[in-house]
C-alpha cells in the first residue's frame, strides 16, 4: 500500500498465510484484520476496497493487516467455500493481534467470512469495531451478529450493487434490526466512490 507496508507470513491450518501490515505513526489504538473478496473471482489482499479499508483504519490510529485466503497469492492451500477461510482469519487474529483492542473488516465474500469470525470470537474477547462492505448475503449464509456488537458494526452497501442486491443485505439485517448504510448510486466495487467509502469508515471509527 505504501513504502512502509510490511510483508508478513502467518501459520494457518492449510500452511503459510501471506499478509501485509500497515501501521500508524505512534502507538496504535489496536489492530484491524481485513478480509478480501471471493478468491475464485480475483479477490486478493490488494483489492482496492480492502486497501481503502486499511487506509481508513490507519488514518484513525489503528494497525491494519490484510491477508490472502488459502490458495491466493503466496498463501498455501485451496479454496474451502468459507469454512477454511474463517479459520484463516482467526489464525491471523491470533498471531497479528493476540491481545488488545481488535477490529474485523471484510469486503464481499470477506464480509461473510468476517461475520463468522466475529461470531466465533465474541465469546472469547472484545471486538471493538466491525466493518462489513458489500456483504455477500445473496450468495452465502452470513452469520447473525451478536446484539451487543450492533452499535460497533458498520454495514455499508451500494444502492445499485449488481453482484449482491441491496435487498439481500436488508433481508439479512432486518431480523437483527441491524442498520445498513446505503451509498446512493453505489455499485459493488464503489467505482469513483472510494473516498466516500473511506470517509464513512473513518467517521464510524472516530
Amino acid at each position: 500500500m505504501n513504502a512502509h507496508t510490511e510483508i508478513l507470513s502467518f501459520a494457518g491450518a492449510a500452511g503459510a498465510i501471506e499478509a501485509r501490515r500497515d501501521m500508524p505513526a505512534g502507538t496504535p489504538r489496536g489492530m484491524a484484520v481485513i478480509a478480501h473478496p471471493h478468491p475464485l473471482f480475483g479477490g486478493t489482499l490488494d483489492n482496492k476496497v480492502v486497501q481503502t479499508l486499511a487506509r481508513a483504519f490507519v488514518q484513525c490510529g489503528w494497525g491494519a493487516v490484510r491477508f490472502n485466503f488459502r490458495g491466493v497469492g503466496q498463501s498455501a492451500g485451496v479454496h474451502d467455500e468459507g469454512r477454511g477461510e474463517r479459520d484463516d482469519m482467526l489464525a491471523v487474529v491470533r498471531q497479528a493481534a493476540p491481545e488488545g483492542p481488535l477490529a474485523l473488516a471484510g469486503f464481499s465474500f470477506g464480509a461473510f467470512v468476517a461475520s463468522h469470525a466475529l461470531a466465533a470470537l465474541w465469546v472469547q474477547r472484545e471486538v471493538r469495531h466491525a466493518v462489513l462492505v458489500g456483504t455477500a448475503a445473496s450468495r452465502f449464509e452470513v452469520a447473525a451478529l451478536p446484539p451487543e456488537a450492533h452499535l460497533r458494526t458498520l454495514v455499508i452497501h451500494g444502492e445499485h450493487d449488481q453482484t449482491v442486491p441491496l435487498s439481500a443485505v436488508l433481508d439479512w439485517a432486518r431480523p437483527q434490526t441491524l442498520p445498513v448504510t446505503v451509498v446512493p448510486g453505489g455499485g459493488h466495487f464503489f467505482h469513483g466512490q472510494l473516498p466516500l467509502l473511506k470517509g464513512l469508515v473513518v467517521r464510524h471509527l472516530q
